[in-house]
């Protein structure tokens, strides 16, 4: 009898992807090449013309090199971004990210993995859903399921739990922001309410952090201040995000920048950082009010606040939390890791995993879903936001004048009374027979755990019925244009996993070289000559060796450009 191949788990993340599997009873996260759970989801391009993929590709930003990431933003868009001479969609690039923790997992387990649970924002609508399930297939994965972020994670922290409880999932990553209320009895795991923002993340307090910087020091720089340039925005986005962290556990720090010969410094305190991130932070109270309403309960009903996501570790952002729900928030789950464990759970509850209880879980459609009428195209709801799914619901919509031949079937997703205002998901054209009434068709929306909409629609007086599974094919791929995309990433040079920590460490040390001046500078420069001449003696047991003291040596002058600089 064969054993049946692992479904592994993916958390795939604006700023960081995780994969792992469930395991004797547990989550396993998997290590990538470095020895990290993490993988930057950032990708580059070096100077052979090879794609780096994670840790490597961060290290080439500091020169102001093209280095691409936040990409996952764009998926469902017909958007393409430019790295060396070719163009990539985020469909294509996700898939990148997805195809390394692939082989990540099938390193470690020396067996290959063909099916995937992988994660995505509650927020995400049925494009994108679309879009992620085309980049696994362009990876070689099969989607077993896909889960909403904090579902997972209240999947995670919900395990364990015994006693009936209320709890909010506050998850900012990277570039998304969804909350959901949950409620757990009776071994039910039950998602009352969910809201969002698909374009709020970390990645906009690093902006913001930026463009503080810039306002002041664009002189410097022989600058304007409106306007960061292209190559400088990429390395000062490095330091900002690095100066973020630190932020995180220190009262001030300073951002200090060099760029060619000029440098420049920004000294910033968590109170004034808080000042500066006002805007942002009335953008995620305004989900979190939303999702209290639909779910019909105060913040005082919550019993716990369960925080996902590396952006959760901003003190502007926990200090928001707790002043409006009057009570610090939980610190039980690892902010980073909660999903992909959740993901885990759910893979292994989809395995038929032994040790597990049975877990009934409830998600719920976060957006409402419906079609256009009247001449001034109002929108007319038939799936609710917040619908416990799976949901379907039939409405019945009659022609607007007698005679019609046909009907125009738009179908929107939103919450505005207008449909310009909410988001087109695609359309069907209902033909009706010759007659003078004013004729009635059936609608009937069904929503399935994937977030996919099946719309079916019936026109009783004949009996004829008409289906789609809702696509915009502006920006989702066709199963042709999956195959062709799939070749085309074929034939990309893609460094190999074997080599990347060593590619790594030479792309830090030319980076700390060019940071650093004086004995330092001359010390990298000679270690990275001895570790070079090391590489091309091809000895595997030697290159692990000193790969490993060369590490040390690069830590130890991080290290030392951190206590110099704060």
């Amino acid at each position: 009898m064969t054993e049946s191949k692992p479904l592994i788990a993916i958390d795939l993340g604006t700023s960081n992807s995780l994969v792992g599997i469930f395991e004797n009873g547990q989550s396993r996260l998997i290590e990538n090449p470095y020895g990290c759970k993490l993988t930057p989801s950032a990708i580059a391009m070096d100077e052979q013309g090879q794609i780096l993929i994670g840790q490597a590709a961060l290290e080439l930003r500091s020169g102001g090199n093209e280095v691409l990431t936040s990409f996952k933003r764009l998926m469902g868009t017909s958007k393409r971004l430019k790295l060396g001479q070719q163009t990539f969609s985020a469909v294509e690039l996700s898939s990148l990210i997805l195809k390394s923790l692939k082989q990540d997992v099938e390193h470690e387990l020396k067996c290959e993995v063909e099916e995937a649970v992988i994660t995505v924002p509650a927020y995400f609508n049925d494009i994108q859903r679309q879009a992620t399930i085309s980049a696994a297939e362009l990876a070689g994965l099969k989607v077993s399921r896909l889960i909403n972020e904090p579902t997972a994670a209240a999947l995670a922290y919900g395990l364990g739990q015994t006693e009936d409880s209320c709890f909010l999932i506050f998850d900012l990553g990277g570039g998304t922001f969804d909350v959901s209320i949950v409620e757990l009895f009776d071994g039910i795991i039950e998602v009352r309410a969910s809201a969002g923002d698909n374009y709020l993340g970390g990645d906009d307090f690093v902006q913001l952090l930026m463009k503080q910087y810039w306002k002041k020091n664009a002189s410097v720089f022989s600058y304007i201040e409106n306007t960061i340039p292209l190559d400088i925005e990429i390395a000062l986005k490095a330091k900002a995000q690095h100066c973020l962290h630190v932020l995180s556990k220190e009262s001030q720090t300073t951002l200090n920048f060099k760029w060619k010969d000029k440098e420049a410094t920004l000294d910033v305190s968590q109170e004034e950082f808080a000042s500066w991130s006002e805007p942002l932070l009335l953008r995620l109270r305004r989900p979190l009010e939303r999702a209290l309403r639909d779910a019909r309960i105060l913040p005082q009903q919550v019993d716990q606040i369960i925080m996902v996501g590396g952006a959760t570790r901003i003190p502007a952002v926990r200090k928001m939390v707790t002043k409006l729900f009057g009570r610090f928030p939980s610190t039980s789950v690892q902010p980073d890791e909660a999903i992909v464990r959740g993901a885990c759970v759910q893979a292994g509850l989809k395995s038929k995993d032994l040790s597990l209880k049975e877990v009934v879980l409830t998600d719920v459609c976060p957006f409402s879903l419906g079609i256009a009428v009247g001449l001034d195209e109002q929108f007319s709801p038939i799936l609710e936001r917040n619908t416990v799914i799976p949901a379907s619901k039939v409405n019945t919509y009659t022609a607007m004048n007698k005679g019609q031949r046909e009907i125009n079937v738009r179908i929107y997703q939103g919450e505005h009374r207008l449909c310009k205002e909410n988001i087109f998901l695609g359309e069907l054209n209902i033909p009706l027979p010759s007659n003078d009434d004013h004729l009635s068709i059936e609608v009937r929306f069904s929503y399935n755990p994937n977030g996919i909409l099946d719309v079916d629609v019936e026109v009783p007086i004949t009996g004829e019925k008409l289906q789609k599974v809702v696509i915009n094919h502006q920006s989702v791929m066709s199963p042709e244009q999956v195959e062709q995309a799939r070749k085309q990433l074929q034939k990309l040079k893609i460094h190999p996993r074997d080599n990347l920590m060593n590619k790594s460490l030479l792309l830090r040390a030319e980076r700390l070289f060019s940071e650093r001046t004086g004995d330092i500078r001359l010390q990298i420069g000679e270690r990275t000559q001895q570790f070079n001449h090391i590489l091309n003696l091809q000895d595997e047991r030697q290159i692990r060796e000193v790969r490993q003291y060369f590490e040390a040596f690069l830590n130890e002058i991080e290290d030392l450009s951190l206590f110099e600089e704060y």
